[in-house]
């Protein structure tokens, strides 16, 4: 049973991490298509010249890549930060009621804590390849 609570907190992260993968993957996508539209309306007016109208889209494109990808680490750390806390009032909650077992529950402790920490690395390992490889 202390395990099953463990692995649904990192299951939890790792829900967080793929949905938010999903929303930056729409985010991309909507980018590229202003990149396109902005061209055409801009290039098409006569307004500014076709490089200009490129470099504007660009920029539009690489902003909404920035926020999409500080909105997957933010979430991650935010669930991490989150499940950390549980675990470690939980672990000092069975401290304090056997202080014998307080070497297995620092071990197993410090075991959960490093699979959640992981799964927002993965987070912030997504958001660097959105932003440099997308």
């Amino acid at each position: 049973m202390k395990h099953v609570k463990k692995i649904a907190i990192a299951l939890a992260g790792l829900i967080i991490v793929l949905a938010m993968t999903f929303l930056v993957g729409l985010t991309t996508t909507r980018a590229e298509d202003d990149y396109e539209e902005a061209y055409a309306e801009t290039y098409a007016d006569g307004l500014i010249t076709g490089e200009t109208a490129i470099e504007v889209a660009k920029q539009t494109a690489n902003g909404q890549k920035a926020i999409g990808a500080a909105l997957v680490v933010g979430i991650a750390a935010c669930g991490g930060a989150i499940g950390m806390g549980m675990a470690i009032a939980k672990a000092n909650e069975g401290t304090a009621r056997q202080p014998e077992a307080a070497s297995r529950i620092q071990t197993m402790l410090m075991l959960g804590l490093v699979f959640i920490e992981t799964v927002v690395i993965y987070a912030l390992i997504v958001a660097i390849l959105i932003i440099f490889v997308m």
